[in-house]
């Protein structure tokens, strides 16, 4: 319960670092620990943000982030603290639910704004916290869409994908839901864009596993 804040940098792919520099682990490990607090900002406007709020909070927090430059956002001057364990409604949509983490979310947001060019109502939640997770807006959506699809830059097994597959099966909601995420390997060396296409990190991905569950019975 010590008041320590982790800031972790190179949170998910990390490119030219080298193979064993990859930060693909750490959601899947840190969820383990009690009392502990698990977020990641979808820009670098949001982690000021995080920061701040980290130093508000009770007991450690733990901030992932990834190597490389930022959205390019612009920047607020005052600082404002996130309400605990509370993710953020990007988009309303009534077909499916994209549900990220971290720097994936503008890649959800772009595949939810493509499929809404082909008449489809798709809802992105940015959910800042993978722990504790913001239950009441995941679960609202759930039975909202009955479609859910996740996308983190973590692997898979442990990830933050689970931790939403988790909830649901606790509270007995039946949703179709496929998860996007890292699989259960080593990541070889590559510059990020080369991997995020090899490991289906991108908007295109989410758009054609969005059409798969959309179009499923």
């Amino acid at each position: 319960n010590v008041k320590v804040i982790f800031a972790i940098d190179r949170g998910g792919l990390v490119g030219e670092d080298g193979p064993t520099h990859h930060g693909s682990f750490d959601i899947s490990y840190l969820r383990l620990v009690p009392n502990l607090t698990i977020m990641a900002p979808k820009d670098e406007n949001e982690l000021q943000h995080m920061l701040y709020s980290a130093l508000k909070y009770q007991g450690p927090v733990a901030i992932r982030y990834p190597r490389s430059a930022g959205e390019g956002v612009s920047m607020d001057w005052d600082f404002k603290e996130i309400p605990y364990g509370k993710a953020e409604l990007i988009k309303d949509g009534k077909d499916l639910t994209i549900i990220a983490i971290g720097n994936m979310v503008y890649q959800a947001l772009k595949a939810a704004k493509e499929l809404e060019r082909e008449g489809k109502s798709i809802a992105v939640i940015n959910a800042r916290f993978v722990k504790p997770l913001d239950e009441e807006l995941i679960l609202d959506y759930a039975k909202k869409t009955g479609k859910i699809i996740t996308v983190e830059e973590n692997t898979l097994i442990g990830g933050f994908g689970s931790a939403i597959c988790e909830l649901l099966a606790d509270k007995n909601i039946s949703v179709k839901i496929k998860r996007i995420g890292l699989p259960d390997k080593f990541i070889e060396h590559g510059d990020l864009k080369t991997l995020k296409i090899k490991y289906g990190l991108t908007s295109e991905e989410i758009k054609k596993i969005a059409l798969e569950l959309l179009n499923s019975q």
